[in-house]
């Protein structure tokens, strides 16, 4: 770095490499975008990249998915700008930071063991240093005593990965900048329907708070492009991975970070479309003829059906008008006496401990469960989750 400007911070997250959306293969897609943020890189005078974890979609990626990172690495080291990237709670930290020490030398510093939370990459241009510190995922059950943290909780662990961050800094030169990226679900943000839930250990969001005492934190785990607060920001994935992201604009925060530390500008930089998102609702033969839908027909399509009885054949005839129709939802219109539509009323937006909760207090006639209880029912909750992560990663 060696203009005089601000630190120029293109902040990316969420690559998912080698993810599908319903059977569609997005390789091409992911490929335009990966030569996207190339160009930016050099067209935008970019001081260096962040990528805020979840790399790979798998914690095994495909092959094809491991080339297209081989190749991101190449473009990204011919560009001579460094890159800091950490491992999120879909990459396997261990397989993501093989070679880290040789790849370090290139200018791309992999940071995916929990060890290594204060321990910064340091860059200098003419006002000083900046330290990086990444923060990779933290499974509080599996770092806590590593860390330290009083409890195995989402805030806990994050909060002695940050005493150790702030620990470092504060041994610093007066004046170092300092920007944290970090993997998690920040209370503020808005989740779609394509992240991996990460509620074992229990609540699953984290304090913005937790940040405090450092210049930005970079975040990666939720899907879409958000700001927390002016300091802490989520760039949000580049591809849309579910339906629930049919309204997201993808993009990437190009940030300057000026000499005292203060954001002097931030600005989304769009990322390549490969093809529209759609979601109608409606009976069959209205969704055929509404003429208001003919914008929709060149998008991919999520269609839910409210015809009392199911129609036949609605996907072939959905095709018909909407060739790339991706996924079919029945949900017949029913009267609010009944019993199904209430049921699915009362479940809807309610966690599995509200759930599990609700489920004690009505086999015992209205008495719900007590603290020990529902400690009771957390633990028996986050055991099943990590149960199905671990058994998830060894058939990977």
């Amino acid at each position: 770095m060696e203009h005089l400007g601000p630190v120029r911070i293109l902040h990316t997250s969420d690559w998912h490499l080698g993810r599908s959306f319903h059977r569609v293969n997005l390789l091409d897609a992911q490929r335009a975008f990966i030569g996207h943020l190339v160009r930016t890189v050099r067209e935008r005078q970019v001081d260096v990249v962040l990528v805020a974890g979840d790399v790979h979609d798998r914690a095994v990626p495909p092959l094809g998915a491991v080339a297209l990172f081989d190749e991101a690495l190449h473009r990204l080291a011919d560009l001579g700008v460094p890159t800091v990237m950490i491992s999120g709670n879909h990459d396997s930290a261990r397989r993501l930071g093989v070679g880290a020490g040789l790849i370090d030398r290139a200018g791309i510093h992999l940071r995916t063991d929990p060890a290594g939370v204060g321990t910064p990459v340091v860059l200098a241009d003419a006002h000083g240093d900046v330290a990086f510190y990444g923060l990779p995922y933290l499974e509080p059950a599996l770092v806590r005593e590593e860390l330290g943290a009083a409890r195995a909780g989402h805030t806990d662990v994050l909060a002695a990965a940050m005493d150790r961050v702030r620990a470092d800094l504060a041994a610093r030169p007066a004046g170092t900048r300092s920007v944290v990226l970090a993997h998690a679900f920040v209370t503020g943000g808005t989740a779609s329907d394509s992240e991996r839930d990460i509620t074992v250990g229990g609540v699953a969001q984290v304090p913005a708070a937790v940040f405090d005492g450092v210049d930005y934190a970079a975040l990666g785990h939720l899907h879409g492009c958000q700001t927390i607060t002016e300091r802490v920001r989520y760039s949000g994935s580049p591809l849309a991975y579910s339906f629930s992201e049919a309204d997201h604009r993808k993009t990437m925060w190009l940030l300057d970070l000026g000499a005292g530390g203060t954001l002097t500008a931030a600005e989304r930089i769009d990322c390549p479309v490969p093809r529209p998102l759609a979601r109608i609702r409606g009976r069959l033969d209205d969704l055929l003829r509404d003429p208001a839908l003919a914008r929709h027909e060149d998008a991919w399509v999520e269609a839910t059906l409210t015809d009392p009885h199911r129609p036949d054949e609605p996907m072939a005839r959905l095709a018909e008008r909407f060739p790339h129709v991706l996924s079919l939802v029945l949900d017949p219109e029913r009267s609010p006496q009944d019993p199904l539509a209430s049921y699915a009323t009362r479940l809807r937006d309610r966690s599995d401990q509200e759930i599990a909760e609700d489920f004690v207090a009505h086999v015992r006639g209205g008495l719900a469960a007590d603290d020990r209880e529902r400690g009771i029912l957390t633990a028996a909750l986050d055991h099943v989750r990590l149960t199905e992560s671990s058994e998830e990663a060894g058939a990977r």
